[in-house]
This record gives structure tokens, C-alpha cells and sequence, in this order.
């Protein structure tokens, strides 16, 4: 996907090979130690070709080689940590020299004193595209009429989808659809449900986001640092529903955050059909409810995170 949306706009793409270091015993721990001292060697090659003034990575463990290869040869190495608790290519990032930045001033309290006298606390970079969508287009492209003045749920399971939230919204859909119109993202792994008057899925949403943001009067998901900051950007109230198993419990962390600045609810574990549309039509049923959400949304939100990294990236000139 990356080396799509890159070369359509004309930035170059270079693949590094990577490994991933588990936090569980297991064999391919070894077999990716060798990846890994291949990407290392390979970032030093594309490194000392490209001469950049500086890296900036987004953390997850392809960027450990290069930002390794940037501090070997002497180049500035910013390191970028969405969720609240900082992931392991993080810390090991900041440890081999990267400068931390950090969406959460929460995340300050995980670094020694050395890293929190220099890191930088900034929010999360929201691409600007999804901050002109426009309402009306939104409801017409979830096959809304005019005339049909029911609200807008928004379903995002991330760009593979969710099983969890899939099952969950499809077995609700009897009881909200007579009170909302549903426009669910499924993922590409699902094949999509019948489509009918107020439900329409697709495995992945792109050009048609913005507006069905803009349109959404709630949105369920995951609470990964993507969703939340997007749905921040776009003052959308929310139902998490955080992934807890196979995580280090990062988006955990993240809706009890977004919980307490008073954005979003959060699901809790191991709730039903019937759980989630009780929740669901209490909360738009409660217009001053959901506006005082939507604020809450707005207050968290950090619209010029990228424009204040780039600021940073272009001192080093």
C-alpha cells in the first residue's frame, strides 16, 4: 500500500528488509535477527546514496535499521510515537540516538529524564484531505435520500477490518437500521454483506472518507493511533472498541484516554450485539450529548502536527 500511494505522487520507494523482534520465545526471533542486520546494511547503502539532511521515523520495527544506519553515519534521526505507551522499534529508536517525538504528553512519563528534556510533545500528523469533506456528499455516497433524515453511523475496522466489530455490527443491524443509516468498512480478508436502503459496506474506504467523516454523527472502531486521531480531526464522536488480545495493550490505553477527554465510549470486553446497540442508540438519541463529544473531539485534536514536524525536519538544512 505505502509503495502505491508514494510513487502516485512521485516519491521515491525503497524496500528494507526487516525483522520483527516478539516478546515471546519463539524461532523466528532468530531468523529475523538476520533480516534485520540485512536492512541495517541496506538503509547504510540507501543512506549514503540519497544524503538526506535527516530521517524522520514513524516507529514500527522496519524502521529500527534505518534510523540505526542514520545514527552510524552522523544523520539526524527524529523518532515518532502515536500511541500512548511507546512500542519496543521506539525505544530502541531513541536509544540509539533518534530524537523522540510524541503524540501524548502521557507518553513522556515511559522516557528517563535525558530523552524527556528533548522530546517533543506535538500530536499526530492528520492528513489534510480528510478535513474538506463535505456532509451532504457524504450521505448521498451511503445512498441517503433527501428525505431520509436518519443519522449516519460510520463503521472502521482499520484498512484490513476488524472481525470483532464485523460481527458485532452485522448482528446489530435489525435493531439500529430502522433509527441509522450504517456505511461499515469490512476489510479485504471479508466478503461484503448484502447491501440495502441505509447499509452499505466496502472493504476499504479512500477517496470517498472525508465525506463520509464529515457526514458521520458516530463512528465505531478500533482505537489504533490512526482512527483516533483522524476521528479528533474531523470532531467525530465514537464507540471504541480497542484490540486487546495480540497487542502490547496500546489501543487499550488509547480509548481510556479518549474516554476521559470525553470523545468517544468505550465497548467493554466481551460485549454483545445487544450491548453495542443499547449503547449505540442511547448515545444518538442524546443530541447534547453527542455535541458535547464532538467538541471534546475538537479540543484533542492536533490539526498541525505535520505542519510542526516539518518545521522541525527543515531546521536541519
Amino acid at each position: 500500500m505505502e509503495k502505491e500511494l508514494l510513487c502516485g505522487i512521485g516519491v521515491k520507494y525503497f524496500a528494507v528488509p526487516s525483522g520483527k523482534l516478539r516478546r515471546y520465545p519463539s524461532f523466528r526471533n532468530f531468523v529475523d535477527l538476520f533480516s534485520i542486520a540485512i536492512g541495517f546494511f541496506v538503509s547504510l547503502t540507501i543512506l549514503r546514496s540519497e544524503k538526506p539532511i535527516a530521517l524522520f521515523s514513524k516507529g514500527g520495527f522496519v524502521s529500527v535499521p534505518p534510523v540505526a544506519a542514520a545514527v552510524i553515519l552522523k544523520i539526524p534521526a527524529l523518532t515518532h510515537e502515536s500511541d500512548v505507551s511507546p512500542g519496543l522499534a521506539t525505544r530502541l529508536n531513541i536509544r540509539f540516538g533518534a530524537r523522540a517525538l510524541v503524540a501524548h504528553s502521557q507518553t513522556l512519563d515511559y522516557f528517563s529524564a535525558s530523552v524527556r528534556k528533548s522530546a517533543v510533545v506535538l500530536g499526530n500528523p492528520v492528513r489534510d484531505v480528510l478535513l474538506n469533506g463535505k456532509p451532504e456528499e457524504g450521505r448521498r455516497l451511503a445512498g441517503l435520500p433527501k428525505d431520509d433524515r436518519r443519522s449516519l453511523i460510520l463503521v472502521l475496522g482499520g484498512s484490513l477490518g476488524a472481525r470483532e466489530i464485523n460481527r458485532l455490527v452485522e448482528d446489530s443491524l435489525d435493531r439500529l437500521l430502522p433509527i441509522a443509516a450504517i456505511v461499515h468498512q469490512t476489510g479485504s480478508d471479508k466478503p461484503p454483506c448484502q447491501d440495502s436502503r441505509g447499509y452499505m459496506s466496502q472493504p476499504f474506504f479512500c477517496e470517498e472518507l472525508p465525506c463520509l467523516l464529515a457526514a458521520a454523527d458516530l463512528a465505531i472502531a478500533r482505537c489504533g493511533a490512526g482512527s483516533l486521531w483522524e476521528l479528533a480531526a474531523t470532531q467525530t464522536p465514537a464507540v471504541f472498541i480497542p484490540l486487546r488480545e495480540a497487542s502490547r495493550g496500546d489501543q487499550v490505553l488509547n480509548a481510556a484516554l479518549a474516554e476521559e477527554a470525553g470523545m468517544s465510549v468505550t465497548l467493554e470486553i466481551d460485549s454483545d450485539s445487544d450491548r453495542l446497540g443499547e449503547l449505540v442508540m442511547k448515545l444518538l438519541s442524546n443530541p447534547a450529548r453527542l455535541a458535547r463529544m464532538s467538541d471534546a473531539a475538537d479540543a484533542f485534536s492536533s490539526r498541525e502536527a505535520a505542519n510542526k514536524i516539518v518545521e522541525m525536519l527543515v531546521e536541519y538544512q
